[in-house]
């Protein structure tokens, strides 16, 4: 007898506040989930980085090493190390558990805004104001990086790495995506300055946030435009844009403090999440869960949807 596959439960989006975490590091340039959503790590304008576990609200280590703000950062498969990129031009690659710095790699001409490790973490690629992409051997004791993409006129503000695909999001108005496997630059012409880029998480897909207070949906492989999502503002400031768990909703920071969510296919706006007074400035959406990280007047708050009931031992 053949049973029936469980039905799905209709997407949710996380709306019910769980925490905050009081980060004391200045203000929290970006926020970032690990790879399995387990922790995460803020970015301080006080030069420090921090790694938490979001859900007990306990704060597991400090980094120290940078000489400025740092802007990004991100964790490896395996959760051993971690990278960072910052206002004073370094990429700083982390032991987690030590907490020491295991190499610092200089070569950007400015400050340094997005980092990523690839998937197997012998690599990490990071976007500067000085509009390269460096990529870093982490094994390798050499300082230089073994490849430089300048294709951009001007700055890199956000990066992303698939697989086999590189892609980014420039200050000159363009989305750009280095396809490994082919050899093949593809350039889509956004035109209002780009502040950040995400995959979808099916591949097929890549989301746009741009200065002009929209995000857009291209089709990752013939770039046209599949969707714009507007109502919040974005004029100003490196905002964040994700993508939710299942790829049901798009989402973005806002300028008046609050988050927004549409529906993807439908373009209609399916939430507007009040998080502060001013600018919200990062955001981080689980990779597999309704829950989500929000970075805005040196604090993080941790959302899930409200149907959420916290599981024994753990704090609601």
């Amino acid at each position: 007898m053949a049973f029936p596959e469980p039905k799905l439960k209709k997407p949710e989006l996380p709306e019910k506040l769980l925490g905050t975490l009081e980060c004391k590091q200045g203000a929290v340039r970006a926020v970032r989930f690990n790879v399995d959503g387990n922790y995460c790590l803020t970015c301080g304008s006080d030069k420090s980085l921090k790694l938490w576990n979001p859900l007990k609200g306990t704060l597991l280590k400090t980094y120290s090493g940078h000489g400025y703000e740092v802007l990004d950062a991100a964790g490896s498969f395996d959760n051993s190390q971690l990278c960072s990129c910052g206002a004073d031009k370094t990429v700083v690659l982390w032991d987690v558990a030590t907490g020491q710095v295991i190499r610092k790699f200089r070569g950007h001409a400015g400050k340094v805004n997005c980092v990523q490790f690839n998937e197997e973490a012998t690599v990490i690629l990071s976007g500067a104001i000085d509009s390269s992409v460096r990529c870093w051997d982490c094994r390798s004791r050499r300082p230089d990086p073994i490849q430089i993409l300048d294709e951009a006129k001007d700055g890199i503000s956000s990066l992303k790495v698939s697989d086999h695909e590189i892609l980014t999001g420039s200050v000159d108005g363009r989305v750009r995506r280095y396809d490994l496997r082919a050899g093949e630059l593809y350039s889509d012409y956004i035109g209002s300055p780009i502040t950040c880029v995400c995959f979808s998480k099916d591949g097929q897909c890549t989301l746009a946030a741009s200065l002009d207070s929209t995000l857009r949906l291209l089709d990752k492989d013939t770039g046209e435009l599949l969707g714009e999502y507007t109502g919040h503002k974005n004029v100003t400031y490196k905002m964040d844009c994700c993508m939710s768990e299942r790829d049901t909703h798009v989402g973005s920071c806002s300028e008046d403090g609050k988050v927004y969510f549409w529906d993807l296919v439908e373009g209609s706006l399916a939430l507007s999440l009040p998080v502060s007074k001013t600018a919200v400035q990062s955001l981080s959406f689980h990779p597999t869960e309704s829950c989500l990280l929000t970075a805005a007047e040196g604090r993080v708050q941790f959302w899930r949807e409200e149907s959420y009931v916290a599981e024994e031992g753990e704090p609601a």
